[in-house]
Parts: C-alpha cells; structure tokens; sequence
C-alpha cells in the first residue's frame, strides 16, 4: 500500500510542473477551455489520492500500536503533501459554485435539489414565455385578418414588403454566419 503514496517532493515538484506546464501550454495553441479541463481533472485526481490517503489513515489509527508509528507518520506526511498539491491545483481552477448549493450541502440535503429545482424554473419561464409569443402570434394573425378585410391592397403591399424584408434578412444572416433569430452560427471543431 505505501508504493502508491507519492513522495511529498515529487508530489510538490510534479504539481509546479504541471501548474506550469498548463499555464505555458494554454498561452501557446492549446484552447483555454482543454487547459481547464485538464487541471480540473488534475484536481480530481488529486482528490481521490485525498480519500485514499484518509482511508489508510483511518485503518492505522483504528488498529494503531507502538510499531505503527512510522506508517502513521509516513501517511500523515503523504496527506500533507497530497493536501498542498491538490490546493496549488485549485489555484488554476475557476470553479463557481452557488450559494444555494453550499447551503443544501450544509443542510445535509443532495445538491441535484438544486439543479432540479433551476430546471424546473427554466422549463416554468419557458412555457410563461411560450405563451406569451404564441398569443401574440394569434394576435397578429387576427389582426392582419381584420385588417385583410377592411384594406386588402395595404395588407397585400405589407405582405410583399415582409417578404422581400425577410428574405434580405436571410442573406444578410447567411453572408454573416449568423441565424435569422440573430444567433452566431457555430462550426463544429473535428
């Protein structure tokens, strides 16, 4: 079991480099965004060597005797060390976590509540929204109807200049790469 507690210095020494090593690689060609997946899973990793440790930790303290004392030191060091790694491999993250969610951890309560419970929000908002233009869009078909009969050249000129309006549009958004909604178009990376 001790072959797999890293030697603090090269714990240490291998956290600066890879800190580095990021930092030089985001900086010459590498996305920003590969970068920080990289030293979030750095950080995992770290993490779980956290837990190991704890765990072997937990095991000499529980059956501790006099001739366990420097297996108890040795992984009290190795978390030591493992413990300054994982927190310069934080440094380099930029990790947001809510409020809320602290909270419910806190609270002893599972924090997919929370992410439940902004979904939940986001799905009531859009069908609010939803309604909102498909009512709307029932207006403005009533309106042109009645407007239909009471001036069907004015409604037949509008016609046509929406259409030739929308169909700029279309080339204009085509020209630039972006949607008629007004969106960016975005190109898929292989």
């Amino acid at each position: 079991m001790q072959n797999t507690v890293a030697n603090p210095s090269t714990a240490a020494a291998a956290a600066a480099a890879g800190n580095g090593g990021v930092q030089a690689s985001g900086a010459g060609g590498e996305r920003p965004e590969d970068a920080s997946k990289q030293n979030l899973a750095q950080v995992t990793s770290s993490i779980q060597k956290t837990l190991g440790l704890l765990h072997q930790l937990n095991l000499t303290v529980s059956s501790f005797n006099s001739a366990s004392q420097l297996p108890l030191l040795q992984r009290l060091n190795a978390l030591v060390a493992e413990l300054d790694t994982m927190q310069k491999l934080a440094e380099g993250c930029n990790i947001q976590v809510p409020m809320e969610v602290v909270n419910l951890i806190d609270d002893g309560k599972n924090p997919d509540e929370f992410t439940r419970d902004v979904l939940n929000s986001c799905i009531v908002k859009n069908q609010i929204t939803k309604g909102k233009t498909d009512a709307f869009k029932g207006l403005r078909k009533h309106l042109l109807e009645e407007l239909e009969q009471a001036f069907p050249e004015d409604v037949e000129a509008y016609r046509e200049i929406r259409a030739t309006s929308a169909a700029e549009a279309k080339r204009l958004a085509q020209s630039q790469g972006t949607l008629p909604n007004g969106d960016v178009k975005v190109k898929a990376e292989h």
